[in-house]
């Protein structure tokens, strides 16, 4: 049991279903973490977390791909919450997952309850949570991308592959020029020059594209501030 003090300061919002079971598992958390748990709707118009959510895990059994999408727009520009995968089937469905969702945490369907509670405990201290085959994975394709990097995409320039790489972030032009420290004309610009080269009609054919040919950078780029994963 985390300190009284800590436990006031963090909370854990859940995305998922509203139902016995749902409601069950909220209570244990709540119970056996110490602090404050909530369920969000995946169908949810509009999710607003209260001011001492830490941690959203988004249950993937009920959350499609257009939710998924959703729930990135969402959390976009939430640096302070960490995002995590709860009941992923196999490491393969985790890869599958990482490849447009930044996850700092990974939850298998079969993982023991206390074990679900020691990952969120270290969530909640910032570190990161899945195991030592993920991540090693997770660097493979890490140091795979920073070679290829170094080779034009396409006839892609870097600030292209920047922005199309936040595109499958499901960031919004707007989202993305904020990042990039450009204006919204420069990012339509860059778009129009990127969907010609690539020979693409529109943004979900352009994020097709890129997750075929350039891959996305695994969680850890993002959450490099984080201290470690998991045993």
């Amino acid at each position: 049991m985390r300190e009284e003090s800590m436990n006031l300061r963090n909370g854990i919002a859940l995305v998922t279903e509203h139902n016995p079971q749902s409601k069950l598992f909220m209570d244990y958390l709540h119970v056996n973490i110490g602090c404050p748990v909530s369920i969000l709707s995946p169908s949810s118009k509009e999710a607003k977390f209260e001011d001492n959510v830490s941690v959203v895990l988004i249950d993937v059994e009920y959350v499609n791909e257009s939710c998924m999408h959703k729930w990135r727009e969402l959390l976009f520009g939430h640096d302070k919450i960490c995002i995590a995968a709860l009941n992923l089937r196999d490491e393969k469905h985790a890869v599958e997952h990482l490849s447009h969702t930044h996850f700092s945490g990974i939850f298998y369907r079969d993982d023991p309850l206390d074990m679900i509670c020691k990952g969120i405990g270290r969530l909640l201290e910032g570190s990161v949570w899945m195991s030592r085959s993920l991540m090693a994975h997770l660097i493979e394709l890490f140091r795979k991308q920073s070679l290829n990097s170094y080779r034009p995409a396409c006839g892609l320039t870097q600030r292209e592959i920047e922005i199309i790489g936040l595109l499958g972030s499901g960031a919004s032009n707007t989202q993305i020029a904020e990042r990039l420290f450009v204006s919204e004309h420069t990012v339509k610009s860059h778009l129009y020059n990127t969907f010609k080269k690539i020979n693409v009609n529109n943004r979900t054919q352009a994020v097709n594209w890129a997750r075929q040919n350039l891959g996305a950078p695994p969680p850890i780029t993002h959450f490099q501030h984080r201290r470690g994963a998991n045993v």
